[in-house]
């Protein structure tokens, strides 16, 4: 048995002390744990003290733990002895200063490496490295420089809004908000148009069905079937929508849309009035082109059409409809020109059934403001 080199005498105030610590149960177990072992060390205690022994079986714990508080009471006191001892490091410098992180900034804001579309955390780590930046770094401390600083390499944003000071820009897009801010009007409605390509792609090999666990799986091989062309057309404050599937993308192809919106869905409006891109195709000539002249300048009288800005897809609400229409109807292949008819067809249905109008919001007024630099400037 290890002999007592460290008695324990505790005066009345620390017995208070260490009671408060076992009863309040604030504290952490092992402060509790070693409260408990000095009061049943303490040599003042009614009855006599413990044998370390004893002590370390009652409280379940090596003896080393008895003799080590004992001691740290000894020479620290009672509140040393049963919390943690401090550990006083000298402060390390870090290895990333300021300097290397305003380098590894810049390289990340650079272009690329040829080979490399785009920076990834590890070709940052070793060109930091080559350009003897810092002897060794890791692409955790990289990813660390470009959180902070909120750079994100691997990202990329497109824009669709011009340089500064465009006065064709500004021009039509202010006539298409002031066409966005009309009230509803059956006699002479706003439609939206727009037009994307598709592929029509086939499975080579049959996708295996999705089962508990696992998702569906299909063959990265495919078929390719050709290309089409997808119309959709939107009333937006009308909440309708209707969507056709051409082979191709031409003058003739487009003109056949506009007379089919102008004689099937609208045949009662004395005119419309058409928003669209302005692609080549969408033109009054392609009216001429398709049909007899006294059918194209019929067909035309009742159209009054504004154009989106270029650059300025985004202006255009059927945009939107077509986003969602991707989204919700062409994430998959679709073999034929006939299956994918069947499939917007069905959609159309289902969002005109369920969809409202689009309430849009940004006028001429905020455009003034919010993209003021598109303004020409005038000098007082």
């Amino acid at each position: 048995m290890r002999p007592i080199k460290y008695p324990v005498r505790l005066s009345i105030e620390e017995q208070t002390s260490l009671q408060a610590v076992i009863s309040k149960g604030k504290s952490s177990a092992r402060a509790i744990r070693r409260a408990h072992i000095l009061l049943a060390a303490d040599e003042n205690r009614p009855g006599g003290t413990l044998k370390e022994q004893e002590i370390a079986e009652r409280m379940q714990v090596h003896v080393n733990t008895v003799h080590t508080t004992r001691k740290a009471y000894v020479k620290q006191g009672w509140e040393a002895a049963i919390g943690r001892k401090q550990r006083v490091t000298p402060p390390v410098a870090p290895k990333v200063t300021g300097e290397v992180e305003a380098k590894i900034i810049a390289l990340s804001c650079s272009t690329p490496p040829t080979g490399r579309s785009r920076w990834t955390l590890d070709l940052l780590a070793d060109r930091a490295v080559e350009l003897k930046y810092i002897d060794s770094i890791s692409h955790e401390s990289v990813r660390q420089v470009l959180k902070k600083n909120e750079l994100k390499p691997h990202l990329r944003k497109c824009w669709c809004i011009p340089p500064e000071q465009n006065a064709a820009f500004v021009a039509a897009m202010e006539d298409v908000l002031d066409v966005y801010q009309q009230p509803y009007d059956p006699d002479c409605p706003v439609i939206c148009m727009d037009e994307k390509p598709y592929q029509l792609l086939d499975e080579a090999r049959q996708p295996i069905p999705m089962k508990p666990a696992k998702p569906l799986r299909e063959d990265s091989e495919y078929v390719r079937n050709g290309t089409c062309s997808i119309f959709i057309f939107t009333e937006p404050l009308a909440g309708w929508r209707h969507v056709a599937v051409s082979e191709r993308r031409t003058r003739i192809d487009w003109a056949e849309q506009v007379r089919e919106l102008l004689e099937v869905h609208y045949p009662q409006a004395p005119k419309i009035k058409l928003v669209m891109d302005n692609l080549n195709t969408h033109s009054i000539a392609s009216l001429y082109q398709a049909f007899e002249p006294e059918t194209a300048r019929r067909l035309a009288k009742r159209l009054e059409i504004h154009y989106t800005p270029k650059h300025g897809s985004w202006l255009n609400i059927a945009e939107i409809e077509l986003s969602v229409m991707t989204s919700q109807c062409l994430g998959r292949r679709i073999p034929s020109l006939a299956e994918l008819a069947d499939e917007l067809s069905a959609w159309e249905h289902s969002r005109n059934q369920s969809q409202k109008g689009v309430d849009w919001q940004f006028t001429t007024n905020e455009a003034r403001i919010k993209l003021k630099r598109l303004y020409p400037q005038f000098k007082d």
